[in-house]
């Protein structure tokens, strides 16, 4: 079987490099280096925190659990596993966690309820409120750091003889049936030809899917601050004591790598525009230094040194699309707004699909929902803190 991944994503260079170890003759094509869509501005919080309704939560929580049997350890290894401290100071938020530990606790998820005391043995240089309303430690959640995950697959996939073309040459301007099987044709003038193309174009999945005549509803972004983009910062090394996630009503915070930590404010996404970036001198890096300072010790000389706007893959429901396209079997579509997470289940449970293996976790996130009453109710915003 002769499969075109489009893409080189965390998610298509999983596809491709499962593909390609289960026997099939793959190509990997992207219009831009590999990891430099979303994959290389996301937060990477590996979980299946608040993922309703159950589907997507046994979704995401098998994406957690595909990370822990892959990943490496050590200095080779992409999955941080310290777990994941969260800390309400408020009612609502009190009364959102104990929801959610309620949930979690009959799927025996992992996760319980700690004191003041206890919080600070987990973040040593975090200051912990008083007065905290709940506290809540995730146990088994984690981060990773995406780009040594890709780097990774990609390695498989090249190792198991997959083809990698990426550049603006190959970026995908046709994609047609042709003599039984399927077409891609390319910027440069080529025409590839497959059994079957796989869609893994993250956020320009519905432009990708147009080509082909296929409604596939992935937002895109429209104005700053809509839902489909966030901010990033990235702060100079510190002597800080951070080991896991946490998340506080007024900045989330993980360990990024060198002594830098990695900064997310939802609120402050209200101005989020990929074209219009602020810098590390803008009031928007002041913010978050001094909301860093506020929070976590000895931070006093932080400055931050990059700040990026993400750009969310967002199907209209918020939740993933995995199958092919109806009436269009050799195009199979995903589209997830939880790519981290799922990136190694996916590449295997995608790859058993498309060689004849159905996936029957897969039936609530077809495309076909779309075409019928969804389960999955309105589309929705990441959460913030305190919000379900």
């Amino acid at each position: 079987m002769k499969v075109i991944v489009i893409g080189a994503g965390v998610v298509g260079v999983s596809i491709a490099a499962r593909l390609a170890q289960s026997g099939a003759e793959v190509t990997l094509v992207d219009q831009a280096a590999p990891g430099s869509g979303t994959s290389s501005t996301s937060y990477a919080w590996v979980n299946s925190n608040g993922k309703e309704p159950v589907a997507y939560y046994e979704l995401n929580l098998a994406g957690l659990e595909a990370h822990e049997r892959l990943s490496p350890q050590g200095e080779d290894g992409w999955l941080c596993t310290g777990g994941h401290v969260e800390i309400a100071i408020d009612e609502h938020h009190r009364a959102d966690l104990a929801a959610r530990i309620e949930r979690h606790s009959k799927r025996d998820y992992g996760v319980e309820i700690i004191d003041v005391d206890r919080a600070r043995e987990l973040l040593p240089d975090v200051r912990i409120p008083e007065d905290a309303k709940m506290i809540v430690h995730y146990t088994r959640e984690g981060y990773a750091y995406p780009l040594k995950y890709l780097a990774h697959m990609l390695g498989e996939a090249r190792k198991a003889g997959a083809t990698v073309r990426t550049g603006e040459g190959s970026a995908v301007v046709g994609l047609r049936a042709a003599d039984g099987g399927a077409a891609v044709d390319l910027a440069d003038g080529t025409t590839l030809r497959a059994d079957r193309i796989v869609s893994a174009a993250g956020r320009w999945t519905a432009r990708l899917a147009a080509l082909a005549s296929v409604v596939v509803p992935v937002r895109e972004f429209t104005e700053p601050g809509d839902i489909v983009v966030g901010y990033l910062a990235v702060t100079n090394p510190l002597p800080v004591r951070l080991s896991r996630l946490v998340t506080s009503p007024w900045l989330n915070v993980r360990p990024a790598g060198g002594g830098r930590l990695m900064l997310q404010a939802l609120d402050l996404d209200a101005t989020a525009d990929p074209g219009n970036v602020p810098g590390p001198d803008s009031e928007l890096a002041r913010t978050f230094e001094e909301r860093l300072k506020a929070l976590i010790a000895n931070t006093e000389a932080v400055q931050i040194e990059q700040i990026v706007v993400g750009q969310r893959v967002m199907p209209d429901d918020g939740r993933t699309i995995v199958g092919p396209a109806p009436n269009l079997p050799w195009l199979y579509v995903v589209a997830t707004h939880s790519g981290v997470t799922l990136a190694p289940y996916l590449g295997d449970a995608v790859a058993a699909e498309i060689m004849g293996e159905r996936q029957e976790l897969f039936d609530e996130f077809r495309l076909e929902r779309f075409m019928q009453d969804s389960t999955f109710g309105q589309p929705y915003a990441p959460r913030k803190p305190g919000q379900q």
